[in-house]
């Protein structure tokens, strides 16, 4: 059930600022010369939407010869979502397929019942000394969908609708928003956007779904007289139109879509509505029945 509307939030005004649900500011892990920070899951908030999972990656430059190196390792359960803002990441995954993805574009892999995938920086971009910005994010199937088969798809920079004017630019990720749908396919009533607003320029973000979030990749933005910078995940209430007003050049990830259909359970790469189900993926990986990934041999142990 959601709350009852509330007229737009105005600037110094201290009641219109009870929009906002809770404030996340994410974990830092450093990987070694590769930062990440993970806004969900958190203490605070385990979802928004099916989003259940959300890392910036970088931004990070990595020495020649050097890259990304993240071993094939399994997940169940989810959808992997990949952005990039700068650089390239090579997907190799379990089903044999091989994919670059680069700024703009959407790597989008449905996991399911189970998928392997690895996440390298290519050779050739190693000898150019590499950079990497971007967000992972993974979305929560409905229980209706999770075993079903694994998938992998890739959506070019010039498959996703572009919104431009008024000082802003949003590519639609996943869902539906500002009267453009994404082709990108998700079995629940998601959307997924990234907006890059100039100072002064206003982005709105109507009531339409009952759970919201923007997280702030970078400058300062205002609402309802509050100032946020970046690295913070702003998790509104349901009913309230909210205005965001860009102080700075400013890049955020609008998210959210209606509850997911129960509580899911999270441990490692494993996502699902039964804990059976998890323990049940943790052996399979101990015990090699997951499937490989061609040409790319190494794997993550599970972990302890």
């Amino acid at each position: 059930m959601s709350a009852p509307d509330h007229d737009d939030p105005i600037a110094g005004n201290a009641w219109s600022c009870d929009a906002i649900e809770t404030v996340i500011v994410p974990r830092v892990r450093d990987l070694g010369g590769f930062s990440v920070r993970r806004a969900l899951p958190s203490a605070r908030k385990q979802m928004v939407g099916p989003f259940i999972f959300f890392d910036q990656m970088g931004p990070a430059e990595f020495l020649l010869g050097q890259g990304l190196d993240v071993r094939p390792h399994p997940h169940i359960g989810l959808s992997t979502v990949t952005y990039l803002f700068d650089g390239e990441i090579m997907h190799r995954d379990s089903l044999g397929m091989v994919q670059a993805i680069r700024p703009g574009a959407v790597n989008l892999m449905a996991a399911g019942r189970g998928i392997v995938h690895s996440e390298r920086t290519a050779t050739e971009e190693r000898a150019q000394g590499p950079k990497l910005f971007g967000i992972q994010a993974w979305a929560a199937l409905p229980a209706s969908h999770e075993e079903m088969l694994p998938d992998f798809t890739h959506f070019a920079e010039a498959d996703l609708p572009h919104i431009v004017g008024e000082g802003k630019r949003v590519r639609l990720i996943m869902g539906s928003l500002y009267g453009e749908t994404s082709p990108v396919p998700f079995p629940w009533d998601v959307f997924y956007a990234e907006a890059v607003l100039a100072p002064g320029s206003i982005l709105p973000l109507d009531p339409t779904h009952e759970e919201r979030a923007i997280y702030v990749v970078s400058g300062e933005i205002d609402i309802a007289g509050d100032i946020f910078g970046a690295g913070q995940l702003l998790v509104f209430k349901p009913g309230d139109r909210i205005s965001v007003l860009a102080l700075s050049n400013a890049r955020m990830m609008v998210l959210g879509g209606e509850p997911m259909d129960g509580p899911r359970h999270i441990w490692w790469n494993f996502v699902s509505s039964r804990k059976d189900r998890i323990e049940q993926a943790k052996a399979e990986w101990k015990s090699g029945r997951f499937s490989s990934v061609p040409g790319d041999y190494e794997f993550i142990p599970l972990p302890d």
